[in-house]
């Protein structure tokens, strides 16, 4: 079993169908192939918190931009 990758269009749909209210959760999994609840729910927390740019981050890849290591200005 691998990861799953589902692409820009999915998430916005799956975001926009949420948000219209229409739709629960498991049809909402049923309708786009969606294997977990934890799945919509980040996109819908990304949406909220305007961090939608992290729809287009590659698989397995946290956005990180500005933290980790390089980041650090505490260099002596």
């Amino acid at each position: 079993m691998g990861k799953n990758v589902y692409s820009n269009e999915v998430k916005w749909a799956v975001v926009k169908d949420k948000m219209s209210g229409q739709f629960t959760n498991q049809e909402i999994m049923e309708k786009y192939g969606i294997k977990n609840v934890s799945q919509i729910k980040t996109w819908m927390k990304w949406y909220r918190e305007n961090q939608v740019h992290r729809f287009d981050q590659p698989i397995g890849k946290q956005y990180s931009y500005g933290h980790g290591p390089d980041s650090s200005s505490d260099e002596e």
